[in-house]
């Protein structure tokens, strides 16, 4: 794997612009867009003088194995090149599924270069697919929607900023990534996505770091997509170079911020709602009609019955432009909203190893637990609800939950770990630690031994325990027989019955359903290790 920095400064004290080309190797306007514009900015013929102000570190092929799984029509959906890389890498995962679980070898050495360097921008070059459109680019900017909403006002200005120079040089961006509300029917409109930090848009913003998702558009031929993305590297250094001090500043003082996390409501997820025009402002869940109408540029089209599939399907034609007059959603709404603890986290002994070489990977500050302590007041996660995937996703069987933290004493050994939510990197950590947070471990299915039931009494024995317990409490007596009149479902599950008394009994598993990571109000160790 090949990395490339180039600058006239030390590029250690000035600010860093990260191109990450190749993450899809199909995709390949980046690596060779990113070529071209540096060997403009090194001849002086572009972005002139960029780098005596600012480094650009350039990742040309992100993904090596992809790229040489070379072959024709890899790519069938977009115009050329005829020969292109693969999506995946050898193991077969998607590495912009990867940032938060780092579980491919190519993305924990890319975390190794961004520990080391720190990007103030990551620009991740892609291409889309999707509908037939006149907009030649995309551009995804965060923080905006995400992330510490002191930073909003930068990432607007650096958005707007660039649309303004790509659209001087003829091209027709767009703010936003067109994500169809329905695939393949233009009519339903476009809709908001705030991604997770499995993605790298939504991972740097977990940082207090700036990036850009580049789309250029697949529909458009290749030498008109590679052009598009040098002008959007070049006007990136440029703008860099005129306002990188300032927007390093304000992510400094982020980090700062980000320190005093502990005890404040912090947004894990989001969803997008949509206003009724002309309604109020009265809002609607994202998966209804309408939405704000925008007038859009793009091509005739037509919606046929198809011989093929059986299904409708969408026919351009892209010599009639034609304005499309449809909604967006992009308003976007908190799902999940947690309070951060006052302390930090802690990591029992058991999954120390594990959940600490993640840590590690992002650059997280934890540190070893080294005196045993009983009775420590802590706040766990019961899980309420489980939901297993139906299958595997990125290698891995994710997980759903439902619970809540609660208040409770417990036991913390020798060589757990602690891991403080006073730091730079506060959001991310709740990412990785909060059990219902979409990327986190226990979301990727780190943990989930936790929730399958491993002791068990047979039925015979169940049954004649369950009469004993009946015999001796007129309470259990009187609550069992609500249930059975009051709950249907309950009534007629006799595994749910049974396990009425089970769960009362002193043989049951009270570790059953347990997120193992706790939380605390109060430090337990220094938290010097990174």
């Amino acid at each position: 794997m090949w990395a490339l920095i180039v600058s006239r400064a030390d590029p250690r004290k000035v600010p860093l612009l990260m191109l990450q080309a190749g993450i899809h190797p199909g995709e390949s306007d980046g690596k060779d867009a990113g070529f071209i514009a540096l060997r403009e900015i090194l001849s002086g013929t572009a972005a002139a003088r960029a780098l005596e102000r600012i480094a650009i570190l350039f990742v040309p092929a992100f993904n090596v194995d992809g790229h040489e799984r070379f072959g024709r029509w890899n790519r069938p959906n977009q115009d050329g090149p005829e020969e292109t890389g693969w999506r995946t890498t050898a193991q077969n995962l998607n590495l912009n599924r990867d940032y938060a679980k780092a579980d491919a070898p190519e993305m924990r050495a890319l975390l190794g270069l961004i520990r080391t360097w720190d990007p103030l921008v990551c620009a991740d070059l892609h291409v889309t697919d999707g509908a037939d459109f006149q907009p030649d680019i995309s551009l995804q900017v965060e923080p905006i929607n995400q992330g510490d909403p002191r930073l909003f006002a930068a990432g607007r200005e650096l958005r707007d900023m660039l649309i303004a120079r790509l659209a001087a040089h003829g091209s027709m961006p767009l703010p936003f990534y067109p994500d169809l509300v329905r695939p393949d029917d233009p009519a339903s409109g476009f809709q908001l996505t705030v991604y997770s930090p499995r993605f790298s848009t939504g991972y740097f913003p977990q940082r207090n770091r700036f990036t850009v998702l580049v789309e250029t558009h697949s529909w458009k031929d290749y030498a008109t997509r590679v052009r598009v993305t040098r002008n959007t590297i070049v006007a990136l250094a440029e703008l860099l170079a005129a306002h990188g001090d300032a927007w390093r500043a304000a992510t400094r003082a982020a980090d700062a911020q980000a320190m005093r996390l502990g005890g404040t409501d912090v947004v894990l997820d989001y969803g997008c709602e949509w206003h009724e025009p002309g309604g109020g402002g009265r809002p609607h869940a994202s998966g209804a009609g309408g939405g704000e109408l925008i007038d859009f540029p793009g091509y005739a089209y037509r919606r046929e019955l198809s011989p093929i599939s059986g299904a409708p399907v969408t026919v351009y034609e892209p010599t009639v432009k034609q304005t499309w007059r449809v909604p967006l959603r992009d308003r976007v709404t908190p799902t999940l909203v947690v309070q951060a603890p006052l302390g930090g986290y802690v990591v029992p002994v058991a999954w120390a190893a594990e959940v600490g070489e993640r840590l590690a990977l992002h650059g997280l500050a934890f540190a070893a637990v080294h005196t045993a302590s009983d009775g420590v007041r802590v706040e766990a996660f019961r899980a309420t609800r489980t939901q297993f995937a139906a299958g595997p996703f990125e290698g891995r069987m994710c997980l759903t939950l439902e619970g809540r933290w609660q208040r409770e004493t417990r036991n913390i050994r020798a060589g757990a770990l602690f891991v403080p939510i006073a730091q730079p990197g506060a959001r991310l950590v709740m990412h990785l630690l909060e059990p219902q947070a979409p990327d986190s471990l226990s979301a990727w299915g780190f943990f989930n031994a936790c929730y399958e039931q491993k002791e068990y009494l047979e039925p015979y024995v169940a049954e004649q325990i369950a009469r004993e317990m009946l015999a001796q409490s007129a309470e259990l007596q009187v609550e069992f027989a609500r249930r059975l009149e009051q709950e249907p479902a309950f009534a007629a599950s006799p595994q749910a019955r049974l396990d009425f008394f089970l769960r009362r009994h002193a043989s049951w598993d009270e570790q059953y359903n347990l997120n193992p990571i706790l939380r605390v109000d109060e430090l337990l160790a220094p938290a010097a290790h990174e």
